[in-house]
């Protein structure tokens, strides 16, 4: 696509090299020095057996049928699946402990979907692949106010915007490396260093990799600043290797306010992002939020409104760019230069940008999503609604015409009833609908969920 483009904000064009390609490698084993050095104290007093004997077992059972109406896609997706867990932690033993989490998901009955790797490419996606995985399997060492923890294991930061185990979906997203954390005082550190990441769409290749290798740091320090609120720093470098990786590659460095005011709370964030690794595109780009919560009785209200920047990036490896980028919409402005906006890699995507998953990769356009919530409790039952209005970043515009190619995207509405039918049995359903105008095609989706937990 050829086009002109007008900009909230003078775009620049900033040069760069492709990089090269490296082999994926798992580097766990350069690690275990480090951890070696950290438990041998504690390991040459720890009861093994003590530690099996007291250790926990959990069960978990989830089904749910899904369904997608898309426009443009003739055949309506039925997805009817499960996914069965069963999770086992030792008890601590002299400041050592271990864990290990298997998945498995499977096609009870109705499999009129693309589940990304069934190729039944006729069919929307529903993104629920079948199939055996280790969902974590980790080696913990804790002494008063400092955890190490080596192996798969889950991270979520925060908000999940940068760094989630997107747990909505069947098979949850982990993390093979090594995380530190720490407080000191009102300060809590937490650190990463991320060889792998077991993604949603495993546990084996399909239309997407099932994992991403690399050499990846995901930080964030958070400070109690005075009561009722926090600061934050993070920084996310993103290194990946493989298949579509390197598109996806980025480094970001943001912090976050959260302030409670009596009913109300406030969340401001603001971050920079640009190229990292070999990402054959060099841009950079700004993301920022402005949320607030306010309850009144048993109403809850959210009002927000987030914005996913776009450059004009530069590349001089255009092949290689079309070849690993990620979804989205790539603008070819001329001369190697191309539009790019913000990249998630890691995020709990699902739970930002609407419920029809239409902005799970924001457009080379970038994003303004600005959008209202109402909560609250109808006897037990939790009920939700939630409007998105969507919009470009930058505005392009017809080389002949003039005329806006892409400015107003569409918008989402959606409902959501959670109802509690046991102690450890959940119910859910929820529906949304995208309406299409500049970007995607009209989209209903609609889901039946139950959730039992032993």
């Amino acid at each position: 696509m050829r086009a002109a483009l007008s900009k909230h904000a003078g775009a620049r064009v900033r040069s760069g090299e492709a990089g090269t390609s490296r082999r994926p490698a798992l580097r766990s084993m350069a690690l275990l020095p480090l951890l070696a050095a950290l438990i041998a104290p504690a390991a040459q007093a720890v009861d093994i057996g003590e530690a099996v004997a007291g250790g926990k077992t959990s069960l978990g059972f989830r089904y749910r049928l899904e369904t997608v109406s898309q426009d443009g896609i003739d055949e309506d997706a039925a997805a009817s699946t499960a996914r069965a867990r069963l999770t086992w932690n030792s008890a601590e033993s002299d400041s050592l402990s271990f864990g290990i989490e298997t998945d498995y998901s499977l096609i009870l009955g109705i499999e009129d979907f693309n589940s990304t790797t069934n190729g039944k490419t006729r069919y929307p996606v529903v993104a629920d692949p079948d199939g055996f995985d280790l969902n974590q399997a980790f080696v913990k060492f804790k002494e008063e106010d400092f955890t190490v923890t080596l192996g798969r294991q889950r991270i979520n930061h925060g908000s999940q915007r940068f760094i989630g185990g997107v747990a909505y979906r069947q098979n949850e997203q982990t993390y093979d490396g090594l995380r530190l954390q720490t407080n000191v005082g009102a300060l809590d550190i937490d650190y990463a260093f991320i060889h792998n990441i077991n993604r949603i769409f495993g546990p084996g290749d399909g239309a997407q990799p099932g994992d991403w290798y690399g050499n990846s740091h995901a930080f964030r320090a958070t400070i109690a600043a005075w009561p009722g609120h926090t600061i934050a720093g993070y920084a996310y470098l993103w290194d990946l290797e493989n298949d579509n990786g390197p598109g996806n590659s980025n480094a970001t460095y943001g912090a976050e306010y959260q302030g409670v005011f009596n009913q109300l709370t406030v969340t401001a964030m603001l971050s920079n992002q640009s190229d990292h690794g070999d990402n054959p595109l060099s841009y950079e780009a700004t993301h920022y939020l402005l949320q607030g919560d306010l309850k009144l009785g048993g109403i809850s209200i959210t009002a927000a409104y987030e914005v996913f920047g776009s450059d004009t990036g530069s590349t001089d490896d255009p092949e290689k760019f079309a070849a690993t980028r990620f979804g989205g919409l790539m603008v070819d402005l001329g001369s190697n230069r191309h539009l790019a906006s913000l990249r998630f890699p890691a995020a709990t995507l699902h739970k930002f940008q609407g419920w029809t998953d239409k902005f799970l990769i924001a457009p080379a356009t970038g994003l303004h999503d600005a959008w209202v919530s109402v909560s609250g409790k109808v006897g037990e039952a939790t009920v939700t609604g939630v409007y998105h209005d969507f919009r470009s970043d930058v505005t392009l515009l017809d080389a002949v015409s003039g005329r806006p190619l892409l400015d107003n995207y569409g918008s989402e509405i959606g409902l959501s009833v959670t109802y509690p039918l046991r102690d450890n049995l959940g119910l859910l359903f929820k529906i949304a609908r995208y309406s299409a105008d500049d970007y995607a095609t009209d989209t209903t989706k609609a889901w039946l969920m139950f959730d039992w937990r032993w």
